[in-house]
């Protein structure tokens, strides 16, 4: 029999709160960041916060607490931060549901995955000790290209690295930031919101989580485009 289904040439993972349900470690993190700098970390500020890059991220909070531009030391707030998120890790890091069997269902079709994330390169390869690093032929990560999501560079360079155009990827994301960054990218994605609402757009499917993900999904997203 024939196989009719079009499937991605490639599938493209979010990692913090797509793969791995690091969302509620990494707040834990800002919000004793903004604290420490008299900033209140309010529900909106945490929301604009997630998923994005450690510098806007940063940016956000200092400007709520009104932190004039010399006064912001990008560097060392930054290793104080990943040096806390990694000390959280080390004890709390849990899988999204579904996300271990959605990936052993990527890699029995042999379509081939690249790890794409705002999160700096140190921290990753940790995380990669836990997601498996030869699940994946590339890593993409938010320190390495211009500027991290909802900017597509970080999209674009992984469907580089593979060698295939954007739109024949497959992209998986959980936040407003991430999703914004396929759409600018020209990636389809799959979008499992984990913690607040992801604003629809064209390229988007919708999904509550990860758990049942088939083979026949991914084709739907193509054949419904």
């Amino acid at each position: 029999m024939t196989d009719d289904r079009v499937l991605p040439r490639a599938v493209l993972w979010d990692m913090d709160g797509t793969l791995l349900d690091t969302e509620p470690l990494w707040g834990r993190a800002m919000e004793e960041f903004a604290r420490g700098i008299g900033a209140e970390m309010t529900p909106e500020l945490r929301n604009a916060t997630m998923g994005n890059s450690s510098v806007d991220a940063l940016t956000k909070v200092y400007e709520a607490a009104r932190v004039p531009e010399s006064g912001r030391d990008f560097e060392a707030d930054e290793d104080a931060m990943v040096a806390r998120v990694l000390e959280l890790f080390a004890t709390d890091l849990r899988w999204r549901p579904g996300a271990l069997s959605a990936l052993d269902l990527v890699a029995g079709a042999e379509i081939p995955m690249v790890l794409v994330t705002n999160t700096v390169r140190e921290v990753t390869d940790v995380m990669l000790e836990t997601l498996g690093r030869d699940r994946f032929v590339a890593t993409v990560c938010g320190d390495e290209v211009a500027a991290g999501k909802p900017e597509p560079h970080i999209y674009r360079r992984a469907a580089e690295l593979v060698g295939f155009c954007a739109s024949e990827c497959l992209a998986f994301e959980d936040s407003p930031v991430g999703a914004a960054a396929t759409h600018a990218a020209g990636v389809p994605a799959i979008v499992i919101p984990s913690a607040i609402p992801v604003p629809p757009k064209p390229t988007y499917t919708y999904r509550e989580t990860l758990e049942g993900l088939t083979l026949d999904d991914l084709a739907a997203v193509f054949a419904a485009r």
